[in-house]
């Protein structure tokens, strides 16, 4: 926005201070002449011979006081300003440069704590937050390019071949198409969703946590029977807040990731919902293969899909449980991963509780 030019912070914090002095100034002198006009001072009796012999002989010194504090007032206001102002004129120039694209620098704003401290470390705090989103933004973007493009090209690859072969199987050719398609369908709307919850943009209404993952559950279990896996549900009544269709989705990620990724038979799945005093709970548990902590830590990210416990029969497009832990910031939840010892994966999502539905 254009501005008109206007007289610097500096400038009338001298001002005022040069200001208020020679008010200050100018009401004890008054005091004084006042006092003397009478005749009377602390301790001493004056005689004065009229007002006029007193305002000739007091006013060449009052004005030299008033002078002497209107300089005094300037340049020590100027100073003192200038003191107080130099961490704000660093956090402007830190400003500036983020402005200009660079995220990395810091105020680092030194001394005691005060608001000027204050506004220093909130905003270095921020500086650091906008730089690790850019940095995320930035890696999710190029993997989902990636992943993008590797649908086309497949299906670029397959028109080839086709073309260069008349001959070649019409039938299974549009099997394989099919397939490539679906995947590419599937990734896209996994980005819109993770769009929509990165933008918060759903209406929140209240809702049974409960009600929803067992919606999740009876969906996903005839695909867990044809795996040869147990569900087992439990919970009572969960209140809480937010998007009925993100928080499907989410607990449908959750079902059917611990699905998936389980034991090649006799696996189980276990989904349980609880309220509590500090928000409602949901909680899915899953047998399978022993996971280092530093894996499990990873796999909540884009695109990482953990190979060595992808079954090629599913392999999916990368973002489910990234999916999942957008949905759980969106609704300013807590996602927690963590390895059973057993072996499989305890996935906890506490959302925000309210008294009732």
């Amino acid at each position: 926005m254009a501005r008109a030019p206007g007289l610097s912070v500096r400038l009338k914090l001298a001002l005022s201070y040069a200001g208020f002095l020679m008010l200050a100034g100018a009401v004890l002198l008054a005091a004084g002449y006042f006092s003397l006009s009478r005749g009377v001072h602390p301790g001493v009796i004056f005689m004065v011979r009229s007002h006029a012999d007193l305002l000739r002989d007091f006013a060449p010194i009052a004005a030299m006081v008033m002078a002497f504090l209107l300089v005094f007032g300037l340049l020590g206001g100027w100073w003192l300003a200038g003191r107080m102002l130099a961490p704000l004129t660093r956090i402007t120039d830190a400003t500036r440069v983020a402005a200009n694209g660079s995220l990395s620098h810091r105020i680092e704003l030194d001394g005691r704590q005060d608001e000027f401290r204050e506004l220093a470390d909130a905003f270095d705090a921020m500086l650091a937050r906008l730089e690790a989103h850019v940095a995320e933004q930035r890696r999710f973007a190029a993997n989902a390019s990636h992943e993008l493009r590797t649908p086309l090209a497949i299906t670029q690859t397959l028109l080839d071949v086709a073309r260069s072969d008349p001959n070649s199987d019409t039938e299974e050719l549009v099997d394989r198409l099919r397939a490539v398609n679906t995947r590419a369908i599937d990734l896209t709307e996994a980005l819109l969703l993770l769009s929509r919850a990165d933008q918060r943009a759903f209406t929140q209404e209240h809702l049974d946590l409960s009600l929803i993952a067992e919606e999740a559950t009876e969906t996903l279990l005839p695909f867990a029977e044809r795996r040869g896996l147990t569900i087992e549900t439990s919970g009572d009544t969960t209140p809480t807040i937010g998007s009925h269709a993100l928080l499907l989705q989410l607990s449908t990620n959750l079902v059917h990731n611990a699905i998936v990724h389980n034991l090649p038979e006799h696996g189980t799945v276990s989904v349980t919902t609880s309220a509590r005093a500090n928000g409602a709970v949901l909680t899915v548990e899953n047998t399978g293969e022993k996971l280092a902590p530093e894996f499990v830590s990873t796999i909540a990210e884009p695109f990482l899909r953990g190979t060595e416990r992808v079954r090629a029969d599913h392999v999916g497009v990368g973002l489910g449980l990234a999916i999942v832990k957008r949905i759980t910031q969106a609704h300013d939840g807590t996602l927690t991963l963590t390895p059973r010892d057993a072996g499989g994966l305890l996935v906890t999502v506490q959302l925000p509780a309210v008294s009732g539905l």
